[in-house]
């Protein structure tokens, strides 16, 4: 059994409904084939590098799955059928994969990014309860802070003021 990886570029004019389907039908032939998802990772609608069928953007999926060649046939001949698929690619990550060490490691990535979803969450509580509170502060010392001082006039701003250290000895006797 070998590893593979599946990118395919949906068109961007299909609505969510029309495009769910399709993933829909890929995870049922890896099913149906004797395969394993790994993951499915929905990257959504992106520019692409070169117009394909006279679209400038278009919504990206990638698969990353156990099966034998005649399941990725089988994706393949179904993309081609397709007209809401614009482009897919499909790329062998591992010749010889082991399925049950695979399935280990995607039991211990979703465990993992479960807790990291869990201390993240409390994480994000507290600090947005703490921002809560330094907003409220501000605002109490906004009010408290006595108004500020006027503005001088724009016209003597505007006027040059000599400073003590221009003027030369002669002129500090006369004006003392």
């Amino acid at each position: 059994m070998r590893r593979y990886e599946t990118f395919v570029v949906i068109d961007p004019d299909v609505s969510q409904e029309e495009r769910a389907p399709v993933l829909e039908r890929v995870k049922e032939l890896i099913t149906q084939q004797d395969g394993f998802l790994v993951f499915e990772d929905v990257w959504g609608e992106r520019k692409l590098a070169y117009e394909i069928r006279k679209k400038e953007r278009g919504f990206y999926v990638r698969f990353d799955y156990c099966g034998l060649a005649s399941l990725v046939n089988e994706i393949e001949r179904f993309f081609r059928i397709d007209d809401r698929a614009i482009k897919y690619m499909t790329v062998v990550l591992d010749k010889d994969v082991d399925l049950e060490k695979v399935k280990e490691e995607k039991a211990a990535a979703d465990s993992q990014r479960e807790s990291e979803m869990a201390s993240q969450e409390t994480p994000a509580e507290t600090a947005s309860a703490e921002l809560g509170q330094e907003e409220a502060e501000v605002e109490g010392k906004k009010e408290a802070a006595e108004p500020e001082p006027p503005v001088e006039e724009a016209a003597q701003a505007s006027e040059p003021a000599e400073s003590a250290e221009e003027k030369t000895p002669a002129e500090k006797k006369e004006e003392a």
